[in-house]
């Protein structure tokens, strides 16, 4: 009885290091049930090969030097649904994980973690499970179980049209400086929007602006 040959789990590696790619494909070739499709190092890039060559898997960077892997990871997940994104970071910093978590990563891996881990990592996810790295489990699930008790959702309905506009660019995984690009505003005055967003919102944390609007518009 002949046996049919699992198909590899076809990957792209999206981090703005050479190096960090070049070391994640050497590392990943070796291992018969992963195949790496594409690089790319920009954010733009990973977007347009992600919708190329569809790949099963998305190893990717929380910051790319063009933007947000996190918007990117949202954009990427719009278009192709079924790919799966695991976000391979050093950033373990709340913002960072809530806002991927919020833009609908399947996985959180800190780059310390060894090659069997993240192998296993790789598959799991491509099976449908979802992953997040040890040191940030509890922290991020602490921050999604207040989301339905918050008092202070309610604020949301204080914003004005631009306040809004911030948030909407804050849940995006956008910084300052790209926010004020986006509304033509100077850093200052996104600093003073965001000051009075936080206010209204009984808020102290950007990933927690990110999270009420995602709620709100879901």
């Amino acid at each position: 009885m002949l046996t049919v040959k699992a198909k590899p789990i076809r990957l792209l590696l999206v981090d703005d290091h050479e190096v960090v790619r070049v070391g994640l494909k050497t590392v990943l070739s070796q291992q018969s049930g992963v195949a790496v499709v594409g690089e790319a190092g920009t954010m733009a890039a990973a977007v347009q090969d992600a919708l190329r060559l569809k790949p099963d898997v998305i190893l990717m960077d929380v910051r790319l030097p063009d933007g947000s892997g996190v918007e990117a990871c949202r954009d990427i997940l719009e278009q192709n649904p079924n790919t799966r994104v695991i976000f391979l970071t050093s950033y373990a910093d709340d913002d960072s994980v809530l806002a991927a978590v919020v833009a609908g990563a399947h996985g959180y891996v800190l780059k310390e973690v060894d090659s069997a881990a993240l192998i296993r990592a790789i598959h799991l996810v491509a099976e449908g499970r979802s992953i997040l790295d040890p040191t940030v489990t509890e922290r991020a699930l602490r921050w999604l179980r207040g989301l339905g008790t918050a008092p202070h959702a309610a604020g949301i309905e204080q914003l004005s049209a631009q306040e809004e506009r911030v948030l909407a660019l804050v849940a995006e995984g956008k910084t300052n400086k790209e926010i004020a690009n986006a509304l033509g505003l100077s850093d200052k005055t996104v600093k003073n929007y965001l000051a009075n967003v936080f206010q209204k919102l009984r808020i102290t944390r950007r990933a927690q602006a990110a999270a009420f609007f995602v709620k709100r518009q879901g």
